[in-house]
């Protein structure tokens, strides 16, 4: 058995008090306060859950089992929260049967971001960056063991590896001799030998099209890696938050739609291209056939109290999406067309004569790099 956690500190990079998490007794339900110091300097967590100001957060009962969005965040999800369960299930628990201070407890200070959280739960933590290329097929091989059950491997070794990351597909974290930090993908048992290459491929055309992407790279001819965005170039850590936590929804429902990625980014950027940016984002996704574009796939960063939307990441085919049709949708319809794309591009107040200029050049160079497309205007 795991030992109970009463209460959380939750700090900024390792070292900042922010504020304490704790479990109301009448509802078991979290309860959260920002320290005193922190009103006064800091920057809020979320400005949509948890405002920077004084007194006492109660969590909402419906969601996340009564916990915070902005610290479920850091909770792994698919492949790391696999892992987790595999390691429970060895000490004869689940994941159902830890308490939402417990899980942030086992995240401790290995989690991706800027926060971290005290106590920890001792036996979790001690994952190993890995320096070079070496191990990287023998984690492909055991990840892929386990995923299709033809062993029971260690989960802990591939938990520690993965750091807490996101997304259904086995990663590890890398550190470089340069000091940068990247995250190398390895394949899932459903996808194909050349998975790296393609997402490769479409990454480089999503940078094609004029969208922000952090450098990416391919480990070994076939493992495709790309720099944590989460992680600045003096080695601190930034504090991030996923669209599904600053919305507070469970991704998996897909119940957010891009005018609600839209109206987020100009109300936490206050920035025109930035509301661009994800207009870019979404036309892409649409025709470039990625319908894996769940709310956990958009995500920020606030730099110094300031907000800004994060490069983008997990670009890629992905045709089968929800039922077939995108995770987030374009006014709740999961296959948008033109007429609905160029509405939600004009009621942000992007012109539609811009609306169109990035969809052609979105859809020229995806015409000249991709094997499929989804395209809005006739093709003549």
């Amino acid at each position: 058995m795991l030992p109970d956690i009463n209460f959380i500190r939750v700090f900024y990079r390792k070292d900042t008090l922010v504020g304490t998490v704790q479990t109301d007794p009448n509802t078991h339900c979290c309860v959260f306060e920002y320290d005193t110091a922190r009103v006064r300097d800091g920057f809020s967590l979320s400005p949509t859950e948890l405002p920077l100001q004084k007194g006492i957060f109660h969590a909402d009962p419906d969601l996340y089992g009564g916990a915070f969005a902005i610290f479920e965040d850091s909770i792994p999800d698919g492949y790391g929260l696999l892992l987790l369960d595999r390691i429970l299930r060895n000490q004869g628990m689940t994941i159902k049967d830890l308490s939402p201070l417990q899980r942030l407890a086992i995240v401790g200070k290995s989690g991706m971001g800027a926060l971290s959280y005290v106590p920890v739960m001792t036996g979790f933590q001690k994952h190993a960056e890995i320096l070079g290329t070496g191990p990287l097929d023998a984690i492909q091989d055991e990840a892929l063991a386990i995923l299709s059950e033809k062993s029971t491997g260690d989960p802990g070794l591939l938990y520690y590896n993965s750091a807490n990351s996101g997304g259904a597909r086995p990663k590890a974290v890398m550190r470089l001799e340069d000091g940068s930090h990247w995250i190398v993908k390895f394949r899932h048992t459903y996808d194909s030998p050349d998975i790296g290459r393609n997402e490769l491929l479409y990454m480089k055309t999503a940078l094609e099209c004029g969208i922000n992407i952090p450098r990416i790279g391919l480990v070994k001819d076939k493992y495709f890696a790309i720099e944590r965005f989460d992680i600045g170039a003096d080695g601190k850590r930034i504090h991030t938050a996923t669209a599904a936590a600053l919305l507070k929804t469970d991704f998996r429902k897909c119940d957010v739609d891009y005018t609600n990625l839209l109206a987020l980014t100009g109300y936490l950027t206050q920035d025109p291209a930035a509301v661009e940016e994800m207009f870019r984002r979404m036309v892409f996704n649409i025709v470039a056939i990625n319908k894996d574009d769940h709310s956990k796939n958009f995500t920020f960063l606030c730099m110094d109290g300031k907000w800004e939307l994060a490069p983008a990441y997990d670009i890629t085919y992905s045709p089968e999406g929800t039922r077939g049709e995108h995770a987030t949708s374009v006014f709740y319809n999961g296959n948008p067309g033109i007429d609905l794309v160029l509405k939600a591009g004009t009621e942000i107040r992007i012109p539609e004569k811009r609306c169109m200029e990035i969809i052609n050049r979105i859809e020229s160079v995806c015409r000249k790099n991709l094997p499929k497309c989804n395209f809005l205007t006739p093709q003549l």
